[in-house]
């Protein structure tokens, strides 16, 4: 998806499937207001990356396993998408978030 195609050449963005699985499937009914507070700081991260443009969109997804976060994000490589969820301050807690990433094979937009 993304490439270089030489020196000095810009990586062509590629569109990456990003998923916030929950500390528990039930997370969206039961947080804490801890937990509350940390999804506001999750919320105005991911709006800087949507002022930066780095993201596409981003919200939870009605799950009947359990409900989880869906971010798509536009960046130059999987190890920049790492990079942004790796920053996200869910994943810093250390409250057992984490991402899953996926790039997308092609895309719409």
């Amino acid at each position: 998806m993304a490439s270089n195609d030489g020196p000095g050449e810009a990586a062509v963005p590629s569109i990456f499937h990003c998923r916030l699985i929950p500390p528990r499937p039930d997370f969206a009914f039961t947080m804490t207001e801890e937990e509350r507070e940390l999804m506001g700081r999750h919320a105005d991260y991911l709006r800087g990356k949507l002022r930066d443009g780095t993201m596409i969109l981003a919200g939870p997804v009605a799950d009947p396993a359990g409900p989880w976060g869906l971010l798509i994000l536009r960046v130059g490589s999987e190890t920049e998408a790492r990079a942004v969820t790796d920053a996200d301050p869910v994943v810093r807690s250390g409250k057992g978030f984490r991402y899953e990433i996926l790039p997308l094979m092609s895309a719409i937009i």
